[in-house]
């Protein structure tokens, strides 16, 4: 059963309601795509290993804290919608990871509880003024904030290109379109008690079938979050015709990655 959140946020689709609870299964079956290369590196700063207790904040269907699951950390999860979490308990079985249904403005654990607080794909939802303060308590002296960011490049790939140019047909005010490289945007709020400490962004070839890149464009913020059932119906015929006509069976997108470390002070 599908419960709904609608989200509207001015800053985001021009206002338009999305819903990530209607897109959980496809979200669950088509976003697990992060390459190894995006963990190791996390593991190479020392994030999110061994010996370290991380929460992770927008957690969808669990995908960062299962897939460094094996790097040893302590992991809990937070999301808010119920259908992503009921998705990440599923595809966590197994494995020792707490989960919690609650918005990044609505965390109350205790202070000094985490070594590393993560923040992939989500963090420009959340109301930064409101949840720095409760990041910075919740952190250990030194802790860190990991924000990471992955994204198809539709400037550079012409596949990319094609698909995000369907969806703005049936959803001209999806603002996640046009993406280019460039580095996290970190709000002013966070620097009185935060620095900076590292940040990169670097190229990544990502391995879709048609069927994958199909579903993963299907689950994007875009389509399966917002659009009606018959609009999406629509858009996936037209979707799945054009990818007939412009990809091979098996195909790379070209992405990029991105990193932002912040270390609290004090």
């Amino acid at each position: 059963m599908v419960k709904l959140l609608v989200i509207k946020d001015e800053r985001i689709d021009g206002g338009r309601a999305f819903d990530w609870g209607r897109a959980s299964a496809d979200y669950a079956r088509f976003r697990d795509i992060y390459p190894d290369e995006f963990y190791r590196k996390i593991a190479a700063r020392g994030l999110c290993v061994k010996g370290q207790r991380v929460l992770d904040l927008g957690t969808g269907t669990g995908v960062l804290p299962r897939n460094m699951y094996s790097f040893g950390a302590g992991w809990t999860g937070t999301d808010i919608s119920e259908n992503q979490i009921a998705q990440a308990k599923i595809l966590s079985e197994g494995m020792d990871i707490d989960y919690y249904v609650m918005s990044a403005e609505e965390l109350n654990f205790p202070d000094n509880t985490f070594d590393v607080i993560t923040a992939c794909q989500c963090f420009w939802y959340f109301d930064h003024e409101r949840i720095m303060p409760k990041l910075f308590r919740m952190l250990k002296p030194g802790g860190k904030i990991l924000v990471l960011y992955l994204a198809w490049l539709p400037f550079e790939d012409r596949i990319a290109g094609e698909s995000e140019k369907l969806v703005l047909k049936y959803n001209p005010v999806w603002s996640g379109a046009g993406e280019t490289m460039h580095p996290i945007d970190i709000p002013p709020c966070y620097y009185d008690k935060f620095e900076l400490v590292y940040s990169e962004e670097y190229h990544l070839k990502v391995h879709f079938t048609r069927e994958g890149w199909n579903g993963r464009m299907k689950a994007c913020r875009g389509v399966g979050a917002s659009l009606p059932e018959d609009e999406i119906r629509l858009w996936e015929k037209e979707h799945k015709e054009l990818l007939e006509k412009i990809a091979p069976e098996e195909f790379d997108i070209l992405h990029y990655a991105a990193a932002a470390e912040l270390k609290r002070k004090g």
